[in-house]
């Protein structure tokens, strides 16, 4: 696996790991699953004013990470850098269609209060838009 989408792939696990009691161990990269983060942010919202931004941005790449899997579990992609927005990004279907879905920015977003952030719907509409994917289709979710 190349160094970026192994990078990916651990912070995934380390948020199952570090909310494996939190979550019952809902955490198995489902959508469904996707509920357990939303909610994790909306707690941590009420923390972020306090919290050491070193901090908060190992929590959004967490997260994102773990969201990221979600969809690549569910629909394969490969793992690209995003020089426009620092950050990785799932590109699904490649080459007849191209979907990509950037979350860090919806994660951090979410952590600073803004309800429409919420990561269970967003993920919803790019994974009906996957699913609905025609040749020569290309979106990016951000």
């Amino acid at each position: 696996m190349k160094k970026l989408a192994q990078q990916v792939v651990d912070k995934a696990e380390r948020a199952v790991e570090q909310l494996g009691d939190r979550s019952n161990g809902t955490l198995d990269y489902s959508e469904t699953s996707l509920a357990v983060v939303e909610e994790v942010l909306a707690e941590a919202t009420e923390f972020v004013d306090e919290t050491p931004a070193k901090q908060i941005d190992a929590l959004v790449k967490m997260l994102g990470s773990y969201v990221l899997e979600v969809g690549r579990r569910e629909f394969g992609g490969k793992y690209y850098w995003h020089e426009g927005h620092d950050q990785p990004v799932l590109v699904i279907g490649e080459p007849e269609y191209t979907i990509a879905i950037l979350v860090f920015d919806k994660i951090r977003g979410r952590l600073s209060g803004d309800k429409d952030a919420n990561i269970s719907y967003f993920y919803r509409v790019f994974a009906e838009r996957v699913r609905s994917a025609e040749p020569g289709d290309d979106f990016l979710y951000i």
